[in-house]
């Protein structure tokens, strides 16, 4: 089996400065120096993922769910000694990408198309498409900013579902958006466009997502791999985390 995503020893260190201040007996003089703090927010990730297969990722927040993003997108480096290698286009999607509220639903397909890689002339030519799809015939030139929430999600996940990438890292971004029609709709072209073929990589805080449709899970915790393994073996070992109960062994 191939795979499209291969991490090894991965490792990130973040370096903060911090200001720290002493003062004299009498409080009269005060001395100001800089401390370098070190924060692991990785350490040593060895996980591979296969050519079409989806894969979760669960874990507290500040577990280190958005570095492990960023650094398989490459917008942050990795610490010298660790490996990443993806095979193909690498896409992450989340509603609310390049979005703004100031602008109409016309100039944010334009604005989020680009953020998502579709040229202006192909964004033109799905233009009617995406617009018909979110149900905003009447809203087309109107300002976002003026839409209910449900209207705002109907729009972008039109747009994203036009996204093209041989793996997708969906951040919270799942089908089954806006009210209970659309949430059918939505769902059907989330298993068509998004899921069905490629390689896609979850995270979530949603078990109940994670459990549809991923076969094997991470577990992030603090930053190292707490487990790896089957949906179902990590899930449960995950939940009883925050009950008390034993966690099952790798």
């Amino acid at each position: 089996m191939k795979h499209a995503v291969v991490v090894e020893n991965l490792d990130k260190t973040f370096s903060v400065r911090q200001s720290a201040s002493t003062a004299s007996i009498f409080n009269l003089v005060k001395a100001f120096s800089e401390k370098q703090k070190v924060i692991e927010a990785l350490q040593g990730l060895n996980f591979k993922v296969k050519e079409g297969e989806i894969f979760g990722v669960i874990g507290r927040n500040g577990s280190g769910k958005s570095t492990l993003l960023h650094l398989l997108m490459g917008s942050i480096k990795a610490d010298k000694g660790s490996t990443i290698k993806t095979k193909g286009k690498l896409m992450r999607l989340a509603l609310g990408m390049g979005t703004d509220d100031n602008l109409t639903a016309r100039e944010n397909i334009y604005v989020n198309g680009s953020v998502i890689g579709l040229s202006f002339k192909r964004i033109g030519e799905l233009f009617e498409e995406i617009i018909q799809f979110a149900g905003l015939e009447n809203f087309v030139d109107t300002q976002v900013k003026f839409f209910s929430k449900g209207m705002k999600q109907r729009l972008l996940f039109a747009i994203a579902m036009n996204a093209e990438a041989d793996i997708f890292l969906l951040d919270e971004f799942f089908g089954g958006v806006g009210d209970e029609d659309f949430k059918k709709k939505s769902d059907q072209a989330f298993n068509e466009k998004i899921l069905e073929g490629r390689t896609i990589i979850i995270v979530s805080h949603s078990m109940a997502i994670i459990s549809k449709h991923c076969k094997r899970v991470l577990w992030l915790e603090k930053g190292k791999v707490k487990m790896l393994g089957k949906t179902k073996e990590v899930i449960e070992a995950y939940k009883n985390s925050f009950n008390g109960k034993p966690k099952k062994k790798k």
